[in-house]
């Protein structure tokens, strides 16, 4: 067997499905896993394979309570297909597996591969040792590896990228088990972060979002509360890098310079979501969140005033331990001052290893189904009357790929507005690829999404899409079938920083 990261070509296909839950920051990691998968060998198996894989990779989240749950589930479900598929080899990784360790493997003893948050890169040479011993391995690093960014990739978008920025977290929020999973921060390099877009962006992307726990403290490794509006301003003189946004920021490090920035970038889209988590000053306390409502509500008034056009979307617990009525109010009358386009509200749930898990006061679940219910009929009544104002507006639509579900039945396409809106167009008369922009004049609004029902205004065809439609012809030339050799014993070796090509929790 050869001793680099691919081996002789053997009579043998084999080809890999990998799951994601979660994050941005876990989709961010599977784009890696299927990037060093390809590197060694596999070949991604066809859409809907359903399991039907030589190796079927689970990129876990732990954040919500049902996590355990799902994952067990599924593997539960995989359990009869590998025995009837002698070779079959099935691997857990992601923030589950970071937490859960030896426990994945007592619960489900059919897998293979255990392996966590710091060290994805050792998903092949995991995955040949327990097909050579036979036996399963579980390998947990206490600390990062390898930055993400390092590792080869195989990208779901070729007109849009992430570009993680910095991994783990500093904060200590009483409800989040992330910073146990993810570590401390640490941030990359700025060189680093650039040489990667502009090497995407060589390949024809045209959007990246650059990936964080916590996006908007970049710089605290160096004492810079400045680097990342520095960053975004950096962002702005890439040729070429149409449109730039981040996620997520904290409300603690978001700072004057970061909305001047952001205004006075063209690339940097008027997007932002920022998460709030509660309304109450008290409940905020209790999750060791940094800002009080009235900190809060001035950001978003900073930002109106600077980008009056401005998107803002937010993450919302409701029923955190101690809500009273009075506090889950608070939180109603943030949303009504805020008026977020769209938030992300969760019931709060309980996770083991967080302070917020052994606090008094916890609520009743039909109280907290109860106040959930109101607070999403409050915000779907904000979000469709934003989106309203948006109604005769002119607006450059990026094309996308696989957002309009019902596309093919209406005849329509779909795509995203600078500022993350979704919207539904009327097909132009010429062809449009995804990552080409298409203007626009918006007919009508739901609550979450927009109609443009009249023809086009204009249609630019891009490099983005270019490079979409070079990738769909490359991989329509390919044989359904392709030899591949065993992966190598090993770690592949890390791209070149030039040529190489983030939680909801904040």
């Amino acid at each position: 067997m050869s001793s680099g990261n691919r081996s002789e070509a053997v009579d043998v296909r084999k080809s890999y499905e990998v799951r994601t839950y979660g994050c941005q920051m876990n989709v961010h990691d599977s784009e890696r896993l299927s990037g060093l998968l390809e590197d060694a060998g596999y070949v991604r198996a066809p859409e809907g394979s359903d399991g039907d894989a030589d190796v079927v990779v689970f990129n876990t989240c732990a954040v919500r309570e049902n996590a355990d749950n799902k994952l067990y589930g599924n593997l539960g479900r995989l359990a009869p297909m590998k025995t009837k598929r002698p070779g079959m080899q099935i691997a857990v990784g992601g923030c589950l597996a970071q937490k859960d360790r030896d426990t994945i493997v007592q619960r489900a003893p059919w897998v293979d591969v255990v392996f966590g948050t710091h060290n994805i890169g050792k998903l092949p040479v995991l995955l040949e040792r327990a097909r050579v011993q036979e036996e399963a391995q579980i390998e947990i690093a206490e600390s990062l590896e390898a930055f993400p960014s390092t590792l080869p990739t195989r990208r779901e978008s070729a007109y849009a990228a992430w570009v993680s920025i910095s991994v783990g977290c500093n904060n200590t929020c009483t409800f989040c088990i992330v910073p146990a999973l993810r570590g401390k921060e640490k941030d990359r390099r700025t060189g680093d972060i650039l040489a990667e877009i502009e090497a995407l962006v060589a390949e024809g992307v045209s959007e990246i979002t650059l990936l964080g726990q916590n996006v908007n403290a970049y710089g605290s490794d160096i004492g810079d509360r400045e680097a990342f509006s520095k960053l975004l301003r950096a962002c702005g003189r890439i040729e070429g890098l149409e449109r730039v946004r981040f996620t997520s920021p904290h409300p603690r490090d978001f700072t004057d310079d970061v909305i001047a920035a952001m205004a006075e970038t063209p690339n940097v889209m008027p997007q932002l979501h920022m998460p709030m988590q509660s309304g109450s000053d008290t409940i905020l306390k209790a999750m060791r969140r940094s800002y009080r409502q009235e900190r809060f509500l001035g950001i978003i008034e900073k930002v109106r005033a600077a980008m009056p056009d401005a998107a803002i979307s937010t993450d919302i617990i409701v029923g955190f331990p101690g809500e009273t009525e009075e506090d889950f109010e608070q939180t109603m009358h943030a949303v009504r001052e805020a008026r977020f386009a769209n938030a992300f509200t969760f019931q709060y749930s309980k996770r083991p290893g967080t302070p917020a898990a052994d606090m008094e006061g916890q609520i009743p679940k039909e109280v907290v189904q109860e106040r959930y219910m109101r607070l999403s009929v409050l915000q779907e009544e904000i979000s469709w009357s934003e989106n309203k104002k948006q109604v005769g507006r002119t607006l450059d639509v990026m094309v996308a790929e696989g957002e309009g579900r019902k596309d093919g039945a209406t005849h329509r396409l779909s795509g995203r507005a600078p500022d993350n809106r979704l919207v539904h167009f009327t097909k132009p008369d010429q062809d449009v690829r995804p990552g080409d922009v298409v203007t626009v004049e918006i007919s009508y609004a739901a609550p979450h999404h927009l109609l443009a029902e009249g023809v086009p205004v204009g249609v630019r065809r891009t490099r983005s899409g270019d490079a979409w439609e070079k990738r769909n012809a490359t991989a329509a030339a390919k044989p359904a079938g392709v030899m591949l050799g065993l992966p190598g014993i090993g770690a592949p070796a890390p791209l070149p920083a030039a040529s190489a090509p983030g939680c909801g929790c904040d």
